[in-house]
């Protein structure tokens, strides 16, 4: 069937590339701003990684005294235009990953923002917080109207842009030749323990297309404790914290790469009875929670991701939800070997703070 598709995979590529030659050149303008922006963004549709790597990011800047925001498109949400998030607003207003970084970083003033063009957005943020210093871009490494100063490309260890082909018989976004305007590239989804062999092959196939001297780092994720789904529910007691070793367990999520999530919970010592698995930012239904609740036996964990959780949390879903004994597992990422001081020596510096 891919064999099939790819007359049409070559007339999208050749598309991309004569829309970012025309961006290359000078014939269409990528704009620029009072402050540097990062990108965080992918050649491939679905899951790499990208909002545990903005998490990072967005702590690197915090602890070198920047004041960063974050800008994100705000993929399924039910309003358009550009929007500061707030909190009034829900995963349904802004998006499920732009509300769990709002959750995230709220507390520590970082503006969140979303929107279509990322350029109304850019200003919308720097007219609202004119103390921003940064602002970090998630998921726009196609999006060429802005300018980034150091564009950051992720790909899946398990998945790599090298070995894969355009849409619609691949699942590239652009050709594999778009790693060529990455300033750093970073391989996601690695074990912690990947063997230097294993990093040196991964690299050699990246520098076919990254320019030279292109950092190419590894990341992992790491897993945090559980926890439960609300803090309110956490504060009434509301179900007892997961056995340590395991045991029975269901798992609802609605994420493109919903395996190592899996993994992970196989590798904790949880049998996994039931896993309810939608698509990427499936918005639940309370018929969705009833199909879950079939299969939950009183005493087992549920178990979803900190991005599902912004959709489960919808007041609509609260008598669906009532009982289920919901928990989330919190994702960070740890940059293997030297990748955490590599890329960090990249960032750009903080501004002087102002007497």
């Amino acid at each position: 069937m891919a064999f099939l598709l790819l007359p049409f995979a070559w007339i999208y590529a050749a598309v991309m590339a004569f829309r970012n030659w025309l961006y290359d050149g000078g014939w269409k303008r990528a704009e620029t701003f009072a402050v540097p922006l990062l990108n965080v963004g992918n050649l491939r549709v679905g899951g790499t990684g990208k909002t545990p790597h903005v998490m990072w990011l967005v702590e690197a800047l915090l602890r070198q005294g920047h004041r960063p925001a974050i800008l994100s498109r705000g993929y399924g949400r039910r309003t358009t235009g550009p929007r500061l998030a707030g909190p009034t607003d829900s995963a349904a207003t802004v998006g499920d990953e732009p509300w769990q970084y709002y959750g995230q970083f709220a507390g520590r003033r970082v503006p969140v923002a979303v929107a279509e063009a990322r350029r109304l957005g850019v200003t919308l943020l720097l007219r609202e917080h004119p103390e921003i210093s940064i602002i970090v871009l998630d998921d726009a490494y196609q999006h060429r109207a802005v300018r980034p100063a150091l564009n950051i490309l992720l790909t899946e260890l398990a998945r790599p842009f090298y070995e894969d082909d355009v849409l619609p018989a691949g699942r590239l976004r652009e050709s594999r030749a778009g790693a060529g305007r990455a300033d750093v590239v970073i391989v996601t989804k690695c074990p912690a323990d990947l063997p230097e062999a294993a990093r040196a092959a991964a690299e050699q196939q990246v520098r076919r297309y990254a320019r030279p001297g292109v950092p190419v780092l590894f990341s992992a994720y790491a897993y945090g404790e559980p926890q439960l789904l609300s803090a309110a529910e956490a504060a009434v007691g509301f179900a007892p914290e997961p056995a340590p070793g395991g045991g029975p367990a269901l798992l609802l999520t609605g994420i493109a790469q919903p395996g190592p999530m899996r993994e992970y919970l196989v590798a904790q010592g949880y049998t996994i009875h039931f896993h309810a698995c939608f698509s990427d930012h499936h918005a639940f239904t309370p018929a969705d929670l009833a199909g879950l609740r079939a299969h939950w036996q009183p005493g087992w964990p549920i178990f979803t991701t900190e991005k599902d959780a912004t959709r489960l949390l919808d007041p609509a879903l609260r008598a669906a939800r009532a009982g289920l004994p919901f928990h989330t597992i919190p994702v960070r990422v740890a940059l293997l070997g030297d990748g955490d001081a590599v890329l960090r020596q990249l960032l750009p510096p903080a501004p002087a703070r102002r007497p």
